[in-house]
């Protein structure tokens, strides 16, 4: 049974940063491109950013503008998204998800998926 299980979200201000976690089971983890992709209250599912197997490739939405770094570790089948000089409209229900993402495409949380929220807020 494939699992991701998404750690790490919380309330911070303006500015502020959070490292998100997801661990991943069921499936081989080293041979999947991996994604986070996000839905804010009211809006639709956005694609937020995409890694390659080997870290080598990674692509980010428009938004992220440097802010957000995807990482991976495949010995430990971690996903990462580090969110740094966080704004309040990146408030939203983080997911991380299989496959690859783009700004017109974004992957399907698994049916079940809790994610982790992150508030910005002052």
């Amino acid at each position: 049974e494939v699992q991701l299980v998404e750690s790490g979200g919380g309330q911070v201000q303006p500015g502020g940063s959070l490292r998100l976690s997801c661990a991943a089971s069921g499936f081989t983890f080293s041979d999947t491109f991996m994604s986070w992709v996000r839905r804010a209250p009211g809006k639709r599912l956005e694609w937020v950013s995409t890694i390659d197997t080997t870290s080598t490739i990674t692509s980010y939405a428009d938004f992220v503008n440097g802010r957000f770094t995807i990482s991976r570790d495949n010995a430990k089948n971690m996903l990462y998204l580090q969110l740094n000089s966080l704004k309040t409209e990146d408030t939203a229900l983080y997911y991380c998800v299989r496959g690859s993402g783009s700004s017109s495409w974004a992957p399907h949380p698994n049916s079940g998926a809790q994610g982790t929220q992150v508030t910005v807020s002052s």
